[in-house]
Parts: C-alpha cells; sequence; structure tokens
C-alpha cells in the first residue's frame, strides 16, 4: 500500500545519464525515455494530493509502473541508465523500498562505475544504514568523478561531522584532520555554488563544530554572508552569529552593540542566552563546545541530501 509522505519530486536520473551512458540500441533510449516520462508524470500528480485516500487511488498506476520497470530491465539487463532510474523511483518516500533500490544502484555502479551520482547515491545509503566509513569511500568517488558538484562536498563535510567518533575510533584520522577536511569540503560547496545561500550558511556553521576554531576566520565568513540575506530576520539572526564570534574572540563591547540592535522576537531566546553570556565574566580560553548555537530561521533551506540535476533530454544515439 502507498503511504502519503512528503514526496522527494525531483526528475529521474536517467535522462541526466543517457547521453553519458552507452545505450546499444534505439530500443533502450526511446524505452528509457518512455518510462521516466511516465514516473515524472506519475510522481508529479502524487505530489499534489493531500490525503491518503487520493495516494490510494494512485497505488495501481504506480504499481503497473514498478511492472513495467521490471520488464524494461529483463529486456536489459545491460544498462546502467534503467537501474538508476528505477532505484530513483524506489527511492521516493512514496514507494519507500530502499533496500530494493541499493541493489539496483550496486548493479548500476557494476555496469557503470564512473557514474558520480550512483556514487553519491550508494554514500546515502551506507551513510543512513549506519556505516560512515563505506559511505565516505562512495563520497570521495563521486568528487574524484565530479569535482565541481558542491553536493558531493557537501555530502562529505556532513558526513564526517556527523560520524566524527566513527572516524577518529577508525584510528584513520585526528581529530585536526578530520576537522580541516570538513571545513574545506564545506567551503568547496559554498564556492562552488555561490548563489546557494544554504551552502553559505552551512560553511559558517561549521567553524562552530571544530575543535580549535579560527575565530576570525568565522567572523568573516559572517559577515561575508550578512549582505546576502534577503529578510530583516535573517539579517539579525546572521548578526547575532557575529556577536557569538566577537565574544569567543573577547571583542565584548562589539558584541554587546550588534546584540542590542536585535529585536525581532523570533530571535529572543537567542538573544538573549548572548546576553547572559557578555553579563558573566569572560572565561581565559572560551571552551568553542559551549559557543551557543543560533537557531536560524527556517527560511534558510537545509541542502538537500540527493537532489537530482535536472532532467535533460538523451542525446540523438548514432
Amino acid at each position: 500500500m502507498l503511504t502519503l509522505h512528503r514526496l522527494l519530486f525531483l526528475p529521474a536520473f536517467a535522462l541526466v545519464f543517457a547521453s553519458a551512458l552507452p545505450a546499444e540500441t534505439a530500443s533502450e533510449r526511446d524505452g528509457l525515455k518512455a518510462l521516466v516520462e511516465r514516473q515524472n508524470r506519475l510522481l508529479a500528480a502524487a505530489s499534489t494530493k493531500t490525503t491518503q485516500a487520493e495516494i490510494s487511488d494512485m497505488e495501481n498506476e504506480f504499481q503497473k509502473l514498478v511492472y513495467a520497470w521490471d520488464d524494461f530491465i529483463a529486456a536489459h539487463p545491460d544498462f546502467a541508465a534503467a537501474y538508476v532510474s528505477y532505484a530513483a523511483l524506489l527511492n521516493q518516500p512514496l514507494i519507500g523500498e530502499r533496500q530494493r533500490a541499493a541493489r539496483l544502484l550496486l548493479r548500476a555502479n557494476q555496469l557503470d562505475p564512473g557514474i558520480p551520482r550512483v556514487k553519491n547515491e550508494l554514500g546515502n545509503y551506507m551513510a543512513e544504514e549506519g556505516h560512515p566509513l563505506d559511505a565516505l569511500q562512495y563520497y570521495l568517488e563521486a568528487i574524484r568523478l565530479d569535482e565541481k558538484e558542491p553536493l558531493y562536498h557537501y555530502q562529505l563535510g556532513t558526513l564526517l561531522i556527523e560520524s566524527r567518533d566513527d572516524f577518529i575510533a577508525s584510528g584513520n584520522w585526528t581529530p585536526a584532520a578530520l576537522d580541516k577536511t570538513m571545513l574545506e569540503a564545506f567551503g568547496r560547496a559554498a564556492s562552488l555554488a555561490p548563489d546557494r545561500i544554504d551552502y553559505a550558511y552551512r560553511h559558517a556553521m561549521a567553524w562552530y563544530d571544530l575543535l580549535a576554531p579560527d575565530w576570525k576566520a568565522a567572523l568573516a565568513a559572517w559577515q561575508a554572508l550578512a549582505p546576502r540575506m534577503r529578510t530583516p530576520l535573517e539579517k539579525q539572526a546572521i548578526r547575532l552569529h557575529e556577536a557569538n564570534v566577537l565574544i569567543r574572540l573577547d571583542r565584548r563591547d562589539e558584541a554587546r552593540a550588534i546584540v542590542d540592535e536585535v529585536n525581532d522576537p523570533v530571535l529572543a531566546g537567542n538573544r538573549q542566552r548572548l546576553l547572559d553570556e557578555l553579563a558573566a565574566p569572560p572565561a581565559s580560553e572560551p571552551d568553542p563546545k559551549n559557543a551557543p548555537r543560533i537557531v536560524f530561521p527556517v527560511t534558510i533551506p537545509t541542502p538537500p541530501s540527493a537532489a537530482p540535476a535536472p532532467a535533460q533530454q538523451p542525446s540523438p544515439g548514432p
């Protein structure tokens, strides 16, 4: 039974890959295109549904699509793009067959080990299943294959910070090396996608995650981000981050002046935490772990973990 979930409606992978992957016959190209277009139409329709009953009415159509994919792969067992596109469907929360999707991606990886998005998706799966060391290898391979894709660097940084203890326990990473690689990964993602405020925001946040932060560099990151904010609430939130870092630098008068300017009630709790810290005697060596974490307004989204590139039509075959 299909269950109502928030859909990740994004164009399926196959049309992106079809121009890069070998398609030996017109049948493969045409069949792939037809299935992906059908898949996108169904997912688009499902994304407009608001009740479980409406989703249940579409169950038969999705089941037919699954059968069609099974038949297509049986007829073209060596066509990597088919496995990738089918996995994109199964990975949708509406379908929720993640393990089966992972098996399809592994098969695609066997058929063509040069697809960076497949490496990224397998890295996501391994990370979600609690295997960060395996996930790391897939993310690094994705970066090697497409060094200019910001998402892959973002994924690497996120994995390193979320599984920090696992990497250090492995004996292959020192805390300093992990911090350096994590910060560089977020910085690279931000530089490769200069229009993505969410990447720049996560890069600035990364200094809070370091054992020995360079607070001057952190301040520069927040100050560079401030002019890019769109609303007064966002601008004030960034200003609180600036004040937070200024406290770490023992520039308390500057920090207090900034905090006094913030008046949005949404940020009242964060503002008060900084006021409390300013009222306390300064620590001789502030512990970065005790630095307040400013809760940022929800208007800045978290970067998606696996957002596919926009679908493109496959190039004509020879």
